[in-house]
């Protein structure tokens, strides 16, 4: 016999009718427009925390950050581990992927939502710290993090204060197990598992990583129910998410988009210029898929699935078609190979020798034994590190030498194309190793 399904969790004001979420307007709320906007946030009591992770798994809600791991059951594997010594929540807003905006502009935007999540996250796996973490960020994010803080304190809104913390800029820095060293006082670099944040995470209690934009979220199910957030999206992958969209556009920025949305729709909207060649489909942990012939793909995680790429961070880099995808794809290799752990040998090794066959396919004059060797390094390094740097450079890698198999073919029979001298289209931070 079916259990009987519990009654949704207390309604409160709706947000205005129309597709976005997160981002209602351009500026930053304050909390009073911020109520005005959502209503206040649900009443704390142990009923209602009780029944806000069912709520949260009936939502389908997964992660933002990259992983899309279900929120849900990192919620419950943390509520359980604390019945025997109080929780953590770290809420991720590192946003190491160079190509991402996303993060900044919803901290920039909506901070209320972000410290509502963390909140009704806290008091849902019995958690009595918790910090939000930034990288570099912009003294407007700051500033309104700082004022949105000291408005909450005045109204008595938080159960848990909320620490802000600066961590050390690097690719791996929000890595989820590199943010827990960093919070434990050691250097941002990734940890082997077991054991897991949920058993032992920042000082060495249990702990609850979650991203932002995944927090953003659980405030609005804990406002209004699962049954309203799954009111945009598909069945598989509800609710809407933070899309930035780079490159080749007239109008680039952040889009908030219903999962399902054709990769096409999104690029019109932002306006595409010239006649693109390629999309970067996941930042730099991503994959690039040929244009036009993506435009009808579904963005969710089974939309692109078939396509052996994700929307990971929620990054739509637009490569315009005077570009070379094999230089680009070289200088991004290059810049996650300077991002290394140097703990394991996929990164001590690995990457910097894919970087360099990515360089010479790139700028010399590659021949077959090269693409060979390319191909057998991206099969080498996968699946055999701490994090999943090497992975993620790997699957760069191969759906490069794919999707850009004709330059190839070209840059083998007379050197580098003209592409390949100009100026980088995708933002190439300043390549450093970690000490």
């Amino acid at each position: 016999m079916t259990a009987p399904r519990a009654a949704a969790l207390p309604a409160s004001k709706p947000p205005p009718p129309g597709g976005m979420r997160l981002i209602l307007r351009s500026g930053t709320l304050s909390l009073a427009e911020h109520l005005d906007s959502y209503g206040p946030p649900p009443a704390d009591s142990s009923r209602t925390a009780a029944r806000l992770i069912d709520e949260v798994d009936r939502a389908g809600l997964t992660g933002r950050g990259g992983g899309a791991f279900p929120a849900a059951r990192k919620m419950r594997a943390v509520a359980l581990a604390a019945r025997r010594r109080p929780a953590v929540v770290v809420a991720n807003a590192c946003e190491s992927e160079p190509a991402s905006n996303k993060d900044l502009v919803l901290l920039s935007h909506a901070p209320h939502l972000v410290l509502d999540g963390i909140t009704v996250a806290a008091r849902a796996v019995g958690a009595n710290e918790a910090y939000l973490c930034l990288g570099q960020q912009t003294a407007q994010v700051e500033r309104a993090l700082a004022q949105a803080i000291a408005e909450r304190e005045r109204a008595g809104l938080d159960t848990v204060p909320v620490r802000v913390i600066c961590i050390a800029d690097g690719y791996l820095s929000g890595q989820e197990t590199a943010l827990i060293a960093a919070l434990n006082g050691g250097p941002p670099l990734p940890s082997f598992v077991p054991p897991r944040p949920s058993d032992r995470g920042a000082h060495r209690r249990p702990t609850l990583v979650q991203n932002v934009e995944t927090l953003a979220h659980l405030a609005l199910i804990a406002r209004y129910g699962s049954d309203w957030f799954r009111q945009v999206g598909t069945a598989a992958a509800p609710g809407s998410a933070l899309v930035t969209v780079a490159g080749a556009v007239q109008r680039p920025g952040v889009r908030e988009i219903p999962f399902g949305t054709p990769l096409g729709e999104v690029l019109t909207r932002c306006g595409l210029d010239q006649r693109p060649q390629a999309v970067l489909a996941g930042g730099y942990f991503g994959t690039w898929l040929p244009l036009p012939a993506a435009m009808t793909a579904p963005l969710s995680r089974e939309g692109l699935r078939p396509l052996g790429a994700a929307l990971g961070s929620g990054v739509l880099a637009v490569l315009p078609e005077t570009a070379c995808g094999l230089a680009e794809t070289a200088r991004v290799l290059s810049y996650l190979a300077s991002q290394n752990a140097r703990q394991c040998g996929p990164c001590i090794n690995g990457l910097p020798a894919l970087a360099q066959a990515m360089n010479w396919l790139a700028f010399g004059q590659p021949s077959a034994d090269w693409v060979t060797w390319t191909g057998q390094l991206t099969q080498l390094i996968t699946g055999r590190g701490a994090c999943h740097l090497p992975d993620g450079a790997a699957a760069l890698a191969t759906s490069a030498l794919s999707v850009f198999a004709a330059d190839l073919r070209a840059h083998a029979s007379g050197g580098p194309c003209p592409g390949a001298a100009l100026p980088p289209a995708l933002p190439i931070p300043p390549a450093r190793e970690h000490r």
